[in-house]
C-alpha cells in the first residue's frame, strides 16, 4: 500500500479557527463513496463535526457521486456520515465542546496505509478578525526575517 494519501484538505480551517488539539476518526462510507474518495473527489470546505445522541457525525462534507454507477446505486453527496470513535473519545470531545465552547472542525480527509478512510478532526475556537490580522502580520514578519537572513548570507 505505501503511505497515507490525502484526499481533501480544509485550508480555511487553520485560518478561521485556532486549533488546540487534533484527533483521528474513521468514517462509515458506502461502496461508491470510498471509490469517489480514492479518486480524490471530496471537499471539506463547509464541513463540521458534531456529537448528538452519543454519536459523532460529519456534516456538510461533499463526496462527489461515483460517475460509472447508476443513479439508484449512487450515494447522496452531502449526507451526514457517522464517525467511528471510542466511547471515551466521544465523551471527552462532548465535554470539551460543551464546557469550553470549542468546535470540531475536519482538517484533513485521507486514506490510511491499510486502505481505510480516516478524517483528522481539530478541536478549536473561532478566531476574531483582529486575531486573523495578527496571524497574517506575524507570518509576513517571519517571511521578511527569513529573506533578510538569506540575503545577508549571500553577501
Amino acid at each position: 500500500m505505501g503511505e497515507e494519501k490525502t484526499v481533501a484538505l480544509n485550508r480555511r480551517a487553520r485560518h478561521e479557527f485556532s486549533i488546540d488539539d487534533t484527533i483521528e476518526a474513521g468514517i462509515v462510507l458506502s461502496g461508491t463513496e470510498i471509490k469517489a474518495l480514492r479518486a480524490g473527489k471530496a471537499n471539506l470546505a463547509d464541513a463540521y463535526a458534531r456529537i448528538e445522541r452519543g454519536e459523532a457525525w460529519l456534516v456538510g462534507a461533499h463526496i462527489a457521486p461515483w460517475s460509472t454507477s447508476s443513479i439508484r446505486d449512487n450515494h447522496e453527496p452531502k449526507r451526514d456520515r457517522k464517525l467511528l470513535l471510542h466511547r471515551s473519545e466521544i465523551d471527552q470531545l462532548l465535554g470539551k465542546t460543551r464546557a469550553k465552547g470549542l468546535t470540531l472542525i475536519p482538517l484533513r480527509l485521507y486514506i490510511s496505509q491499510r486502505g481505510r478512510a480516516k478524517i483528522e478532526l481539530g478541536l478549536g475556537k473561532g478566531k476574531q478578525l483582529h486575531d486573523r490580522r495578527r496571524d497574517i502580520a506575524e507570518r509576513d514578519a517571519r517571511r521578511q526575517m527569513e529573506r533578510d537572513v538569506a540575503e545577508a548570507r549571500r553577501g
